[in-house]
């Protein structure tokens, strides 16, 4: 017994838990185990997400208060650079990627196929995931659009709304990149969605649409917000991924049992090593 006034402290590990914590105090149990790796699997992407958005409203306020929005040198080179490209198969694939990217198209008509595509595979919680984390992309992007105000660039080839900082065709690139990386991880998947989302930040500048640095906010933007809605969908589409995979498991288990070729005829029973 403790003398009064005294803490006794926390009770002493028993012998038979013995390796069910460290001197540190930290429960190495197996329960204790998977609850920290699911606290540290939804913290590690909500700490990213609101990083990449705070990273992409400190760029803007930085710009902004820069004579009111000027560009900055590297904005000025990358344009030079790339006006230099214009013509040709480049006006093709960047007045596509506009198209793509934006308005009717990529605003309602991508999200909604994707989200058809995802209901078909029986992945509805994907889907959901999809639909919202871009919505929330283009939300935020317009919020910052308008608190920023950047005008864009003056050699533009393409009709544009208000507000050049952040390009809401790379935030919803980088938005599709991240939500179809998670919903599907696969290493390609990954590659695949950079890629998108790289040639959609060099088309916005192509066009004149955007600056280089508006691009890097969208990216941001897009990437951030992505991650952000996924913590709060991160064990549903765990759980339906593993779900379905272990459907497709079994399904293919059934498909390669069923073409096992039978045996030309029965094996004759051979009387003395069956006699008992």
């Amino acid at each position: 017994m403790s003398a009064p006034g005294t803490d006794a402290g926390p009770p002493a590990t028993p012998p038979s838990e013995g390796g069910a914590a460290t001197k540190e105090g930290e429960d190495l149990r197996p329960v204790a185990r998977e609850a920290r790796t699911e606290y540290v699997g939804r913290f590690v992407p909500f700490a990213a997400g609101i990083a990449a958005v705070v990273m992409a409203a400190v760029l803007g306020l930085v710009i902004v208060m820069r004579a009111g929005g000027l560009p900055f040198g590297i904005d000025e080179e990358w344009a030079e650079e790339v006006f230099e490209f214009r013509g040709g198969i480049g006006d093709v694939v960047a007045f596509g990627m506009d198209r793509l990217g934006g308005g009717i198209m990529g605003v309602f008509v991508v999200p909604i196929v994707t989200a058809a595509i995802l209901l078909v595979v029986r992945r509805p919680w994907a889907a959901l995931y999809f639909i919202v984390a871009s919505a929330a992309s283009a939300g935020m992007v317009q919020v910052l659009k308008n608190l920023f105000g950047r005008a864009r660039p003056e050699d533009i080839l393409v009709i544009a709304d208000y507000g050049s900082f952040p390009s809401g065709h790379v935030a919803n690139a980088a938005t599709i990149a991240v939500a179809i990386g998670i919903i599907v991880p696969k290493r390609w998947v990954w590659v695949t969605g950079a890629a998108y989302t790289f040639l959609m930040a060099v088309s916005r500048t192509y066009v004149g649409a955007h600056w280089i640095t508006d691009t890097i906010g969208g990216a941001l933007v897009g990437a951030g917000m992505a991650l952000l809605v996924w913590t709060v969908f991160a064990r549903k589409l765990e759980d339906e991924r593993l779900r379905r995979l272990a459907i497709v498991s079994e399904r293919n288990a059934a498909l390669a049992q069923s073409h096992i070729t039978p045996p030309a005829r029965p094996r004759e029973r051979d009387p003395l090593v069956e006699s008992p």
